[in-house]
Formats: structure tokens, sequence, C-alpha cells
């Protein structure tokens, strides 16, 4: 049975077209591509790409300058942060929430609008493996060609379960019988009425917004649309540690607020959500609101 696409590209000695990511003294992480007869330069001295090609994935190179710098290849998390970018890219402490909240597995049918740099179609190649389906939908020509690229790069060539469609997905939407939708855009809730028909009853639909007045729109055109259950919204936070001998302690940094995700589950057709319980609090919808909690 052959490999799953790019599976070689993570394992065995280094090769000529890998790329490696090299770690100094003080942390910092330097990736390039390797290539025969090629120099490494650093301003603590250079050393030859030949002395890795052929070496085992963990190896230590020292430059001219007696630096020592460890080698290993990019993980996906690095990779997405250091490729080039057209647009903002998906972190990747959110690019795992969807992945684990939107239940993406393997062989699922998946459609994604707002693609971007490419950051979360391959955590999502990745995850629905050769025998799924993603389809990306990226408005903006030039951001859909820095997402091919990007992709392309990580995998080594174009993966077999993508598909990448440049234009407007409530225009352009011809997939059915899907089992996950992600939106990653300004206005995911004009997209509600054609990704509700595509997708399969119990499917997932996942939203990834910045601001809160995005959130609060989404969550309530989720619910005014009617046949999906209660949307789920939420953000994640990452807090790395100190910890050296006796001093353990939060690091003085962390990351942030990078965006809402809301998930709410596709009802079957003709069923009615069951009528929430929760008492909203007083002024929460004013006098001029319309949408299906009136009243």
């Amino acid at each position: 049975m052959s490999e799953p696409t790019g599976a070689a590209r993570r394992r065995g000695p280094f090769k000529v077209g890998d790329q490696v990511q090299l770690t100094d003294p003080k942390g910092r992480h330097y990736t390039f591509t390797l290539e025969a007869g090629k120099n490494f330069h650093t301003h603590k001295g250079s050393f030859p790409h030949d002395e890795l090609i052929g070496a085992p994935e963990g190896s230590v190179v020292r430059t001219t300058g007696n630096v020592a710098y460890l080698a290993l290849r990019p993980l996906l998390p690095d990779y997405v942060l250091s490729m080039p970018r057209g647009a903002a890219v998906v972190y990747p402490k959110d690019a795992g929430q969807i992945l684990a909240f939107a239940d993406i597995f393997a062989g699922a049918r998946v459609v994604e609008a707002g693609v971007g740099s490419g950051s979360l179609s391959a955590f999502l190649l990745r995850a629905i493996g050769d025998h799924g389906m993603l389809h990306s939908y990226e408005r903006r020509p030039d951001f859909a060609e820095i997402a091919q690229q990007n992709v392309e790069r990580y995998f080594g060539g174009p993966h077999p379960a993508w598909q990448l469609t440049v234009g407007d997905l409530q225009d352009n939407l011809s997939d059915a019988d899907v089992d996950r939708v992600i939106l990653d855009m300004l206005a995911p809730w004009e997209c509600l009425d054609a990704v509700s028909k595509a997708l399969v009853p119990g499917g997932i639909l996942c939203c990834y917004v910045a601001t809160t007045t995005q959130l609060a729109r989404t969550v309530e055109s989720i619910r005014e649309i009617g046949c999906f259950a209660e949307p789920q919204p939420w953000e994640s936070m990452i807090r790395n540690w100190h910890v050296e001998g006796l001093a353990v302690r939060p690091d003085h940094r962390m990351i942030g607020h990078t965006g809402f995700l809301v998930t709410a589950r596709r009802l079957a057709d003709g069923v009615e959500p069951p009528m929430r319980r929760r008492r909203p609090a007083k002024g929460a919808y004013g006098d001029d609101y319309e949408g299906p909690n009136k009243g």
C-alpha cells in the first residue's frame, strides 16, 4: 500500500528538497530547503548543505564560527508560521481546535471558504487523508495562488484530495453531502443558506471570526436560519511555562486572542431546533431586534 501524500517527507534521513529547521542556542529558528552544493549562512558563520544531506533528523551541525545548531524537519505548526503569507494565517492553536471540535476525520468531505495563505488547508488535508475531499473556495486569486504554493510545498506536490476554486462560496458551491463546512471569512452569515443545503444531517458547521460583533451576528444568524442545533462559541488561549530548577512560573508573554470559533450541528430536514431554556440577561435584545429570540 502506498504511503499517504507527504508522509515520505516526514521521516528518514534528510534528502535534497527537504525543509530543515535549525534551532540556535537561544532557541531561534531558521528554515531553509536542502540543496546539494549550497551553503547556509548566518551571522555566526556558515556550513554546507551537504553536511546534512543523508544525516538523520535530530543531528547537530556547527558553523565555521563553531556555533551548534540542532537540525530537525519543521512541524506543520512551525511551517505555517514561517511560510509566505498573502492573508493572515489560522494559528496552530485555532487549527487544532477546529480539527478537534469540528471532528475532522479521515475520509471526511469538507468544504472550506476563505483559504487565505493555506494554513488551515494544510491541517485539514493532513487530517482527511488522500481518500477524503477538501474543496476550498477563495475569492481573491492572489491569495489562492499563495495558498496553493504553500500547500504544495509542504506536501511535496499537489494533494489528491484538494480542489481549489477561485470565487465566492455562495455563488459557486456545488458540493452535496458534505460532512463539515469551515468558514474563515468576514461575513460567514452570508453563506449559511448555501452551506445548510450542502451539509448532511448531523454535519458540523465551524466559523472562525475575529471580532465580537462578527461573533454576535454569526451566532444569531445560525439560530435564525432554523436548521442548526444551538451554536457553541468560544476562544482559546495558550500560556507557556518557564521551568528552570525551582523557578516554575508562567511565561511573561502568552498567545492570547486570535479569533473566535463557533460550531453548530445540522439538523435533519424539517426538524425545528428545541426551544432554548436559557433566560437572557435583561436588555440583551434591544427594541429593534428581529431575531429568533424576539419576545
